[in-house]
């Protein structure tokens, strides 16, 4: 997926967390600061980290009226470590309070799923194997997590269900069978450059994948001498991705079945968000 900042999807995001957080006007910060009071702001790791969502800052502020410096220290992708300055940021004191949140939110949001991210890349590194995320997202903000997941250094899967036909169990289930399912996908016709993958529960579900075509199968929960053992019969025959239950302490042993994807749905359903500060300091006369 390439990711554009200034993408409508992104852009409505921002604007509906801003609408969400100030609503009709930040209450404590137009009471207590003046606004013609100038200063800066610093937003800081607090913690060990890939970075993500820097970029969103300049969005977030435009929203709001624009800030009159703003600088990017460490690019979404980045590591940082406890203590590296992201961005910095220079402003009227009433825009950078109330910006602050949602930037926040936004950028400990990104930044814990490109660190989980990471995390699991770094495990497979040198395997072959890449890391998939999924569809498991949060309503609305699939695209900047499948772009905090690229920034953790994994593989955008499927966008949403228009962009790759993936034949799960229950689809198998519903058209009577795997060699059903596989008819009716190509009779119905396969979009170009779109690609077809298939779920495979049992040996015998496998074996009749391969006889009727399939060049991607889902193989989940299984162990990995079993994920071994079906990679060796399927013999490259079709590319393989493995699923269910992919905890990071083995997922070295699952990358070197021989498996070309591993897709995890903690990447984005379990990240926890990391610890970013922000720091204002005022400028005087």
């Amino acid at each position: 997926m390439e990711f554009d900042v200034r993408h409508p999807e992104i852009i409505n995001a921002v604007r509906r967390a801003l609408t969400e957080d100030i609503g009709s006007g930040d209450l404590t910060t137009n009471a207590t600061v003046a606004p013609d009071l100038m200063a800066t702001g610093r937003f800081i790791a607090r913690q060990p980290m890939t970075v993500c969502g820097v970029e969103l800052i300049e969005l977030i502020f435009e929203e709001l009226g624009g800030v009159d410096f703003l600088g990017v220290h460490l690019a979404s992708g980045e590591r940082a470590a406890a203590g590296d300055v992201l961005a910095t940021v220079r402003g009227r004191a009433r825009t950078l309070l109330t910006g602050e949140r949602v930037a926040l939110n936004f950028q400990q949001r990104l930044s814990g799923i490109a660190t989980m991210t990471r995390r699991h890349a770094d495990a497979v590194a040198g395997t072959g194997c890449k890391i998939l995320d999924t569809r498991k997202t949060t309503p609305g903000l699939r695209r900047l997590e499948k772009w905090a997941t690229v920034c953790g250094g994994a593989t955008n899967h499927r966008i949403g269900l228009f962009d790759a036909i993936l034949i799960k169990n229950n689809h198998v289930t519903a058209a009577g069978g795997v060699r059903q399912a596989l008819e009716r996908v190509h009779e119905a016709g396969v979009p170009a450059g779109v690609e077809v993958e298939i779920e495979v529960r049992t040996r015998v579900e496998l074996e009749e994948a391969l006889t009727f075509g399939a060049n991607h199968l889902l193989l989940d929960n299984l162990t990995p001498d079993e994920a071994a053992e079906w990679i060796h019969f399927i013999g490259g025959r079709a590319k393989v991705e493995l699923s269910g239950g992919m905890k990071l302490e083995r997922l070295r042993e699952y990358a070197s079945t021989g498996a070309d994807f591993i897709s995890v749905g903690a990447l984005t359903h379990s990240a926890i968000a990391v610890d970013i500060n922000f720091r204002v300091s005022l400028e005087t006369a």
